[in-house]
């Protein structure tokens, strides 16, 4: 295989494989009946992620604008899920904080990724995985080097 066909190969398969992957996250929190949309479920988990993080710094991690981000957000404080809080740093700005009523519902979201992760892997040795893991860990961080 020369180095275009490789280099194509690459970008298709990791591009493709994220496509299908959240695919299929969506269609499993739909099936799962979980009462949040996809979009819903992967924002409550970054707020997980990002502990008393600001709708920003939520927007940034997830790759969409911050406007998006606040209409996700106003669906998961209306269902009693997050709360805005002042942020101590900057009286502008909110912190976004989980619930106690989310906490049930992020096992449950967490409980259809990890099914979503063990098909993806199926077939896989403990220490491929890992290996995949620390090879995609890299590429991310090569490429968030070169984003200005």
């Amino acid at each position: 295989m020369d180095a275009k066909q490789n280099t194509d190969t690459l970008t298709f398969l990791i591009s493709d494989s994220a496509r299908v992957l959240r695919a299929a996250f969506e269609r499993r929190i739909v099936q799962a009946g979980l009462e949040v949309t996809p979009a819903e479920a992967r924002t409550l988990l970054n707020v997980e992620i990002l502990k008393d993080g600001r709708q920003l710094d939520i927007a940034a991690r997830m790759g969409i604008e911050p406007m998006t981000v606040c209409a996700f957000l106003d669906k998961l404080q209306a269902a009693g899920l997050i709360e805005r809080q002042p942020d101590p740093t900057d009286r502008r700005a909110k912190q976004v904080v989980l619930t106690p009523k989310s906490h049930d519902l992020i096992k449950r979201i967490r409980h259809e990724l990890d099914q979503l992760i063990a098909q993806a892997t199926e077939g896989l040795a403990e220490n491929d995985v890992k290996i995949f893991m620390r090879v995609l860990e890299t590429v991310h961080d090569n490429l968030l080097a070169e984003t200005p």
